[in-house]
């Protein structure tokens, strides 16, 4: 599914009032699955998944759990198959060990054999599965947007579902103390951490030098605010539905603007991984790493309460 978040699921306005009917469906679908039974598994999980639509720092956080945790344990990412999101799991296989199935249950089961630890990258909203520890990853900027469920809205389930989780991340550079008091009322126990997105190859750069950029992710927003934030001097912009496929002629074309203006050519790790090689050539991608504010007590938290059959 081709994936962009349209502007009103920010507010309530026309619109998303207009097709707040239609919101009974996710409502009702999300209630029928609170009677799944729950499946059990030997191997300890951690869940990371979003109540938002897309965007919101999912994988990159699994790849930090993963180098924190790795060193130890017999860490495995279980990634959902899904045929138009290879970008994601190409990411994921290049950090760690990857099961990929179209069923979580039989992905888990299969990990059973070799693995300690799962984490799974999405996956809160399958009721079925009873997780070791579930985080929510929220952007800072963005928060639970109108606060409708989908299609009115950005919310896969309803902000009071952030009862029955254990930890949300705060992923971005604004500082929502107004969020954090939100979720606080929702879940008042709920750990809650602030991270960012930090550049780990920036050395690579001459900033001195003019930028295009372009991706396809869930929230570009994001990804320019961080190529702003590391002082990148963006002429020009492209943005694209979530893993959307860049065809020969949209790249070509972005590279005539970039060679006829003299501009480099940057874009995000998981859309640099979606090209071709020959559609690589002359592209650069920023790499990134989500930079976990307090990951000391991310650590305790871990240990003390949430993996408890691990020693860490």
């Amino acid at each position: 599914m081709i994936f962009m978040k349209p502007n009103f699921w920010q507010t309530k306005n026309f619109i998303s009032l207009l097709l707040f009917p239609l919101t009974l469906i996710t409502f009702s679908i999300n209630f029928l699955k609170k009677f799944n039974i729950k499946n059990h598994f030997k191997i300890k999980t951690i869940c990371i998944g979003n109540l938002n639509a897309g965007g919101t720092g999912k994988t990159s956080l699994a790849v930090e759990l993963n180098e924190l945790l790795n060193a130890k344990f017999k860490t495995v990412f279980i990634k959902k198959k899904y045929s138009n999101q290879k970008d994601e799991y190409n990411l994921l296989k290049k950090r760690g060990k990857i099961i990929s199935s179209k069923n979580r249950i039989d992905a888990l089961k299969n990990a059973e054999k070799n693995f300690d630890l799962a984490i799974l990258d999405d996956g809160l909203q399958q009721k079925n599965i009873e997780y070791d520890l579930k985080i929510v990853c929220i952007n800072s900027y963005e928060g639970f947007g109108n606060n409708f469920l989908l299609p009115a809205g950005p919310l896969r389930e309803n902000s009071n579902e952030l009862k029955n989780y254990d930890i949300v991340f705060l992923n971005g550079f604004k500082k929502n103390q107004k969020l954090k008091n939100k979720i606080k009322k929702v879940n008042n126990s709920l750990k809650i951490f602030d991270a960012i997105y930090e550049p780990t190859n920036l050395k690579k750069y001459n900033l001195k030098n003019k930028f295009l950029f372009f991706c396809g992710i869930g929230n570009p927003h994001e990804f320019e605010n961080t190529l702003n934030k590391f002082k990148f001097k963006i002429k020009e912009k492209f943005i694209f539905p979530d893993h959307y496929s860049m065809s020969d002629e949209i790249i070509n074309n972005m590279k005539d603007i970039a060679n006829k203006n003299k501009f480099n050519i940057i874009t995000t790790e998981k859309d640099f991984l979606r090209l071709t090689k020959k559609q690589q050539k002359g592209i650069n991608f920023l790499k990134v790493k989500l930079k976990i504010k307090n990951i000391n007590k991310l650590k305790k938290i871990i240990k003390s309460n949430l993996l408890k059959k691990l020693t860490i």
